[in-house]
């Protein structure tokens, strides 16, 4: 897998991400672009000095900054490793649903937003959904590389799992409770539905609850990305 940009590849470095090769544009960088060509040398990496062009017809972008990376491909995990993490940490559960996000900017920037506010882990589904790609990686900013990510093939399954380890699930959707008139302190799982069809009923039918954002305008629905990030936060500022 190919992935570019400063902030992703440092983080792919940083969390011990196996590169098989990294490719940097020839001639002078910033502070900022010799400090990862330094730590790319101290981490052995096999590096190449290319001119742009050669970078930018690698991954079909001019936005690579320089740097471009190949890695090997993201590595997915169990549900139970999430868990695990969090009984690690000493922490209760908080972990991410994901149903049908198939966007991968989408899924890039909830993956930032997670990592950012110690979220534990992030389940996909196998099908229907996107998986971790570049442009997850590049929106993610790097952040992917400290994330557990499951991917599973039955949603419903994993949240019954979740339900009989103590977690509380909560689908995030129009029709619910208010979601800050809930108490989010205990150990949760959020489920975050598509833009365009919201939660699916089988998997709707399996959460606790469902809870609402509050909406006073006239648009009646949020970015998913933006959805999570405010759903997030308001559990960040309970547990405080």
């Amino acid at each position: 897998m190919l992935i570019y940009g400063k902030n992703a590849i440092r983080e792919a470095l940083n969390s011990n991400v196996t590169i098989n090769k990294l490719w940097i544009e020839k001639g002078s960088h910033d502070i900022d672009g010799e400090q990862l060509i330094n730590i790319a040398k101290k981490k052995n990496c096999k590096i190449s000095f290319e001119k742009r062009d050669f970078l930018t017809n690698k991954i079909n972008t001019s936005k690579h900054q320089g740097f471009v990376a190949d890695i090997i491909n993201f590595e997915y995990c169990k549900t139970q490793d999430i868990l695990q993490l969090a009984f690690k940490r000493e922490e209760l559960p908080f972990i991410l649903i994901l149903d049908s996000i198939a966007d991968p900017h989408n899924l890039g920037a909830i993956i930032r937003t997670a990592e950012s506010a110690g979220v534990h882990g992030i389940i996909l589904q196998k099908d229907r959904a996107c998986p971790v790609n570049e442009t997850v990686y590049k929106t993610s900013a790097g952040a992917i590389s400290n994330m557990l990510i499951a991917r599973v093939v039955n949603l419903s399954t994993e949240i019954e799992f979740l339900k009989k380890q103590g977690l509380w699930v909560y689908g995030l959707e129009l029709g619910g409770v208010d979601f800050y008139k809930t108490n989010l302190t205990g150990p949760i799982a959020v489920v975050i539905g598509s833009e365009g069809d919201g939660i699916r009923q089988l998997v709707k039918k399996n959460c606790d609850a469902i809870l609402t954002l509050p909406m006073k305008g006239r648009v009646n629905s949020l970015n998913a990305s933006v959805a999570t990030g405010i759903a997030v936060y308001e559990i960040v500022r309970q547990r405080i």
